[in-house]
């Protein structure tokens, strides 16, 4: 069964969470997080990337970056641009962008449920990445970054939270990207009691967004051995039919000595090839190739989606396997440089930029990957390829931050 609690969370003043609440610290790069931030002092990026106070050449994982964010963190604690509520609560977070809308519940998930494999993940992570969010709980004494988790959405919690979302809420703004955000305090036993209960009839959630804060949450606790709320991590759990997963497309640098013909050529063993083709894939099993500034619709031949594996059939799996990894000599696309990834949200005109800027020689666009393709292969233990999915829209840091209170234990 999966445990949630509640928690008293640190939470923006509403008039101020505008200007507060920013996206997750590892989407933008910290030269675009000092040109966000510049000129208002109350942004969040001062916390989850405080290295834009000091100098453009400082190691980004010095011991000074992780000490600049306690500092800030503690300077907005004590302006109460951040207050913590007096006692545990749930929380509902609704995102509205565009036509889209997810509402998921803001919990306290358990390290142990994760250590356990009750709380399913799907991709590898980096130590070094994972050291960094250690680092940057332990200097904080909070996780401020919620990890994105997913249920198997079922009619009880549908019908809860479409009645508490119609009571007035505690917080409602639209960021500068035009995304909504929108958050209900559940304070009362009933409710509290009733999302406990719903919860732990639950086998299984699924990790969607947030495998190194997750993983961190984890050595913390370990460490601390469950002192203060360390037992717990800062979460929002959204039902799985309420995602939205934008593709991960791939730009490479070189043609591995081809010349452009020579690649066609050869990808006419693995794909049927319409050119010219459309930029966005219209389903599983099709691609988009940018090659010689013109689009390519590459569908791939049945004899190669014939796998029983879920993996295998993914299309990450099978351009990887079937052109990455021969055509271009790609094996690890985690340590190549002659790849890079860039999420859906940029759109395929991004694609074509740059190619067109001489910077990459092709780009190749995917149909997204589906929730229930993840969670079938998180259930059966599998890793995904490295990036393999893309969810919008971000859930945005300062909404909502977990406490877990100072290392009493003397061990960080």
């Amino acid at each position: 069964m999966a445990i949630v609690k509640p928690f008293a969370a640190l939470r923006p003043e509403p008039g101020l969470a505008q200007r507060i609440c920013e996206l997750p610290y590892d989407v933008m790069s910290s030269e675009e997080a000092r040109q966000i931030a510049a000129g208002n002092p109350l942004s969040f990026l001062h916390v989850s990337k405080p290295e834009i106070d000091l100098p453009p050449a400082t190691d980004v994982y010095a011991p000074e970056v992780y000490a600049k964010g306690r500092e800030n963190f503690q300077r907005l604690i004590a302006q109460r641009a951040l207050r913590q509520d007096p006692q545990p609560y749930f929380y509902l977070y609704r995102q509205v962008m565009g036509k889209h809308r997810q509402t998921g519940l803001v919990a306290a998930a358990s390290c142990e449920d994760y250590l356990k494999g009750i709380i399913r993940k799907h991709e590898l992570t980096r130590p070094d990445k994972e050291d960094d969010r250690v680092r940057h709980i332990e200097a904080l004494d909070a996780q401020t970054g919620p990890v994105f988790l997913v249920y198997a959405a079922n009619q009880a919690m549908d019908k809860f939270v479409a009645g508490k979302t119609a009571e007035p809420a505690a917080l409602d703004f639209t960021a500068s990207d035009g995304v909504r955000h929108t958050a209900w305090v559940i304070a009362d036993t009933a409710g509290i009691h009733f999302i406990e209960t719903e919860f732990s009839r639950l086998p299984h959630l699924y990790i969607a967004d947030g495998h190194h804060r997750s993983a961190a949450a984890a050595r913390v606790f370990q460490k601390r051995k469950g002192a203060g709320e360390s037992a717990s991590f800062l979460s929002v759990i959204f039902p799985h039919n309420q995602m939205q997963i934008l593709p991960y497309n791939r730009v490479l640098k070189d043609l591995n000595g081809m010349s452009p013909e020579q690649l066609l050529e050869k990808l006419t063993g693995v794909f049927d090839i319409t050119c010219p083709g459309a930029a966005t894939p219209t389903r599983k099993h099709e691609l988009g190739l940018y090659l010689g500034r013109q689009w390519h619709t590459l569908r791939v031949r049945s004899p190669f989606t014939a796998a029983t594996d879920t993996i295998d059939t993914l299309d990450v799996t099978l351009l990887q396997q079937h052109v990455l990894q021969p055509l271009f000599s790609i094996a690890d696309p985690r340590t190549s440089k002659r790849i890079n990834f860039v999420g859906g949200i940029r759109g395929t005109a991004e694609l074509e930029k740059l190619v067109n800027s001489g910077q990459y020689a092709c780009a190749f666009s995917l149909f997204p990957t589906s929730i229930e393709d993840l969670m079938t292969i998180a259930d059966a233990g599998g890793i995904m390829p490295p990036k393999s999915t893309w969810f919008e829209p971000k859930l945005r840091d300062a909404m909502f931050c977990h406490m877990i209170g100072p290392d009493v234990a003397g061990t960080k």
